[in-house]
């Protein structure tokens, strides 16, 4: 973390300490004869086992990790959306020991995510993409069943599973890819979703496939079997670009194709461009996130997530166990 407290120290334009400890004597002792206003940043608590440790408040609240932290501060500040869906010691124990609050970061992510749940401009659409199909439908089934999603557009390797459902043989290579992330029951619950929200699901069935090391565009009963669908083609990017275009508020999360290589990067870029032109635009982090920032996008977005399944398991209708501490820890030292 030395790194991390030089930054630090540049952005706060004042000396941020590093103490290579959690909670030993070397970490109570500098924080015990700090002054008013000194800043010091300890050890990565993933360093101590227990933090790795799945408890619930009231065991986290007697780990040794826990007590040792505690008697160092006076009050706890949870700025890690990141980890916020992990229900670990210093993230639900803390809470049990000390008046605990959301730090800024924390706050702006509730706030944000919870709008796209509760209020947020209609139409709205979902695009999921990327390689976590679970995560994905999910978020599809929660959004849809609510009436929180007018529309749910699927890209990457969740359209594929959803053109399997639709009965196409997307090839042996994306079929292969699919059975290997271990997501060909989904498949099932795709054609599920399909029949009972027909008209707010968007599958693309023009794609973009590999060939002899080329881009190919076709419609992906034409394609074959040996080849594997790695983009939107350019008639199933103007349909996505369409329904966003018609949405006031959109929530991308994840990508539509490979877009690391720059013949299958074009699905990808173009959704980034047009999403970012919503009236209230938010990104679910992770591949998406490092897409917008390798094209400048960032600061075109309402918000850009931190966390990545924190994210997933909020859009779910979730609660999670950092939020839920937090509440509860409000109400104990209120």
């Amino acid at each position: 973390l030395v790194p991390h407290a030089q930054r630090l120290s540049e952005l706060l334009g004042k000396q941020v300490r590093f103490i290579d400890d959690i909670f030993g004597s070397c970490a109570q002792e500098v924080v015990r004869s700090s002054k008013t206003g000194d800043v010091i940043m300890l050890e990565n608590v993933r360093f101590s086992a227990e933090e790795n440790l799945k408890l619930s408040g009231e065991e986290s609240a007697k780990t040794v990790l826990v007590k040792n932290l505690a008697r160092m501060g006076d009050i706890f500040i949870n700025d890690a959306f990141g980890t916020a869906h992990r229900s670990q010691p210093t993230i639900v124990g803390l809470p049990e020991v000390l008046p605990a609050i959301a730090g800024l970061l924390m706050e702006r992510e509730v706030e944000n995510l919870s709008k796209v749940l509760h209020g947020a401009p209609h139409p709205v659409t979902f695009i999921l993409g990327g390689t976590k199909v679970d995560d994905s439908i999910d978020v599809a089934k929660h959004v849809l069943y609510n009436g929180i999603a007018d529309y749910v557009l699927v890209v990457g390797v969740v359209a594929n599973i959803f053109l399997s459902a639709r009965g196409y043989d997307i090839g042996k290579p994306s079929m292969d890819l699919v059975e290997q992330l271990g997501y060909a029951g989904q498949v099932e619950i795709a054609r599920d979703i399909l029949s009972q929200f027909p008209d707010k699901i968007i599958v693309p069935e023009h794609v973009a496939i590999k060939k002899d090391g080329a881009r190919v565009e076709m419609h992906v009963r034409d394609i074959p079997e040996d080849c594997p669908i790695l983009d939107l083609g350019s008639e199933g990017l103007i349909q996505c670009l369409d329904a966003i275009r018609k949405s006031h508020t959109v929530v991308l999360n994840g990508p539509a194709g490979l877009f690391e290589e720059v013949d299958f990067s074009f699905g990808t870029h173009e959704i980034i461009k047009a999403a970012a032109e919503a009236e209230f635009s938010v990104v679910g982090g992770g591949h998406t996130a490092a897409a917008i920032e390798k094209m400048g996008y960032e600061t075109k977005f309402t918000h850009i997530s931190t966390g990545g399944g924190a994210c997933i398991e909020f859009l779910t209708g979730k609660k999670l166990p950092a939020i839920a501490a937090l509440e509860k820890s409000t109400e104990r030292f209120a």
